[in-house]
């Protein structure tokens, strides 16, 4: 259990996906550009074995923004996607409708 001071530690956000890429060297690897609203961010996800590349443009994602960032294969990952996992792939979570770039999640 975590108390509710932890949980509010979490910084949530929505970002837009601009831009996405294959990680070179990596199958499993993606390299996300990501709108958050006046900064954009580099994240790197491990979702290539479900998702290509280019469904990721323009979808809107949940962003966990202020955790330390982390390099995979070189490439430095400033965030975490929030995906649900069934049966051991992701699925991404997204808004039900288009919200500013930014917005913080509760």
């Amino acid at each position: 259990m975590i108390t509710f001071d932890d949980f509010m530690r979490l910084d949530i956000r929505i970002g837009t996906v601009t831009g996405a890429d294959k990680v070179e060297g990596a199958d499993k690897l993606i390299r996300l550009e990501l709108d958050l609203g006046g900064e954009h961010r580099q994240v790197v996800v491990g979702m290539a074995p479900t998702y290509a590349p280019e469904e990721f443009i323009g979808k809107q994602v949940p962003i966990l923004v202020n955790l330390e960032p982390r390099k995979l294969k070189g490439v430095e990952s400033r965030g975490m996607i929030m995906a649900v996992d069934v049966d051991g792939k992701p699925v991404l979570l997204l808004p039900d409708k288009e919200v500013p770039p930014g917005s913080v999640v509760r």
